[in-house]
């Protein structure tokens, strides 16, 4: 496969002749002559080895090479447009990227968000929402919130959301419950598990409950799908606290027992030290921090 990469003065001068199918409107937007543009592109027809136009005395047609590699060229020059403007408002102190896991983007951070919107407008928050750890430099990330202990080499770890669980439901189940009931009430109904499904057994030992089978029950193993289980009526779900807290106090959900298993694991922002330099990074810094607790 060739490396060879025509000149930047002939693609342009090609996709803008492309876009225009008019030598002279090309010229005009290039701030050229019409002569000049017409022989940049026929040194790239010649060194691509194709023709690109079908050149008729008072009209410009693309030929099928041509369309197809406009069609490739007009995409190209958008993502550096794209890229361009990125980075230049980056400089600027104007986008700044979060990494995070799905939940406590769904559950914790997007219902604030807003908040921090009203507070600082000007700054362009972009979350990615995977469970992947990003690398700052290479993915280009300005603050991370990581689940776990604590503590990564090289970077400043601020501890920002604890992780104890308690087992919720949607209020028509935690009425079939009775008043303060015991955590064994719970043998009958289905528990919902996600991925870490050791949790259940965790929590029944903590409560001390008896006669509930803990290894029963769907496993949702991506996104939110226990949360949505339980919000549809098919069971409980353990969820962390500070994820359903205002769905709490409203009473969309119920948390029919106190208890709850806390963890040493904890969900942590994660920075490297200069981070911190960037006005935009310092103030969502300050905020996350804030909201954290509230």
């Amino acid at each position: 496969m060739s490396d060879y990469l025509p000149s930047l003065s002939a693609l342009r001068a090609f996709e803008a002749a492309a876009r225009h199918l008019s030598m002279t409107l090309a010229a005009r937007e290039l701030n050229v002559t019409p002569g000049a543009v017409s022989l940049q592109i026929r040194d790239l027809e010649a060194a691509l080895g194709v023709q690109l136009f079908d050149r008729k005395p008072r009209a410009l047609a693309l030929t099928v090479e041509g369309a197809d590699y406009f069609t490739t060229l007009r995409a190209a020059f958008r993502l550096v447009r794209e890229a361009t403007a990125a980075i230049t408002a980056r400089a600027r102190g104007a986008i700044l990227n979060v990494t995070c896991t799905a939940g406590f983007a769904t559950y914790w951070l997007v219902p604030r968000l807003g908040r921090f919107e009203t507070l600082h407008p000007e700054i362009d928050v972009r979350i990615s929402a995977s469970h992947r750890v990003l690398d700052f430099q290479r993915d280009g990330i300005d603050l991370a919130i990581r689940h776990g202990l604590g503590g990564y080499e090289g970077l400043v770890s601020e501890r920002l959301v604890d992780d104890e669980l308690v087992p919720v439901c949607i209020p028509k189940l935690a009425g079939e419950l009775g008043e303060h009931p015991a955590p064994g009430a719970l043998a009958p109904f289905t528990l919902i598990h996600d991925v870490y499904r050791h949790d259940w057994q965790l929590w029944l030992e903590a409560a001390g409950a008896t006669g509930v089978d803990a290894s029963r029950g769907p496993i949702f193993m991506h996104g939110n799908g226990a949360y949505e289980a339980m919000k549809a009526g098919l069971g409980f779900a353990l969820m962390r606290r500070s994820f359903v807290d205002t769905e709490l106090k409203e009473g969309a959900v119920i948390a029919p027992f106190p208890i709850g298993v806390a963890s040493r694991l904890a969900f942590h922002l994660v920075y490297p030290g200069a981070a911190l330099e960037r006005p935009a990074a310092a103030a969502f810094r300050r905020w996350l921090l804030s909201e954290a607790q509230s």
